[in-house]
């Protein structure tokens, strides 16, 4: 399966975006990004497609706004900045998705919520109720309140969460490189990209798994739990170069590509 025929074949689409892909070097929030990608978002909508974002950035949205809370390192100032930053952040998604004439809502989740009878059933309940009139949901885990111990701890994970709560169709995280490669393709000129994956125990092995990076959260390794956790549940995951011109477009059409992580269902047989 192409990366192309995934999207197509896909009605219920779940994306995530890094704090890496929506700052800019100065760590302000990317509007142009945001304009840029609300408006591929409204295309894939028009298609008769639902989306879902995973949002990562309330941090940098903080700091972007709190002069002096920088070389702050308290906890309790870092849930602060997050309960500022999220405000800021939500503001951005709703000025960028406004221009396309759709509306946007927010959910803020912690661990506890997925591990709840009732509160997934209601969490469920309202992507669906959203999604199905045309809203767009922008989910973040709730940083201000979940303690460090008990949280999900990054929103790679989250995305895979939700998306097998909303029994998605696809799963795509954006990331600063064009998907797994054998070695950290900025240190070794010689790694090799990984364009289709059927077996995630045997891409472990083969693979060298770096740091996380600057702003973020994650690395390689909570991309790859993330395609363990949807695949098993029958949802393909890619993981896909968010630098490049028009990254969601790029992948509609099929100039751009990225690693595929084939569900159980889609793999041949």
């Amino acid at each position: 399966m192409s990366v192309q025929e995934a999207i197509q074949s896909a009605k219920k689409i779940v994306l995530k975006f890094g704090s890496n892909t929506l700052a800019k070097s100065d760590g302000t929030i990317n509007t142009a990004f945001l304009d840029m990608l609300s408006a591929s978002c409204a295309a894939l909508m028009k298609s008769g497609k639902q989306v879902i974002i995973v949002s990562s950035g309330a941090q940098v949205a903080g700091l972007s706004v709190i002069n002096g809370w920088a070389h702050k390192k308290d906890k309790l100032y870092r849930q602060a900045l997050c309960s500022v930053g999220q405000v800021e952040l939500m503001n951005k998604w709703q000025e960028a998705f406004r221009k396309q004439n759709i509306q946007v809502g927010q959910l803020l989740f912690v661990k506890e919520d997925f591990e709840d009878y009732n509160h997934t059933l209601n969490m469920r309940n309202t992507l669906f109720t959203l999604v199905d009139e045309g809203v767009v949901p922008i989910i973040n885990e709730n940083d201000s309140v979940s303690f460090e111990e008990d949280s999900i701890g990054d929103n790679d994970n989250l995305s895979a969460l939700i998306a097998i709560l909303w029994s998605a169709d696809l799963l795509i995280l954006f990331s600063d490189i064009d998907g797994v490669y054998t070695d950290n393709p900025k240190t070794n000129p010689d790694a090799k990209l990984v364009e289709e994956v059927t077996d995630i125990e045997a891409l472990k092995k083969q693979i060298t798994i770096g740091s996380t990076n600057s702003f973020g959260t994650g690395g390689i390794a909570t991309k790859i739990q993330a395609a363990e956790k949807v695949t098993k549940a029958g949802i393909p995951m890619l993981l896909a170069n968010s630098q490049r011109d028009k990254p969601l477009a790029s992948l509609m059409n099929g100039s751009a590509g990225g690693t595929l992580f084939l569900a159980k269902s889609n793999q041949p047989s």
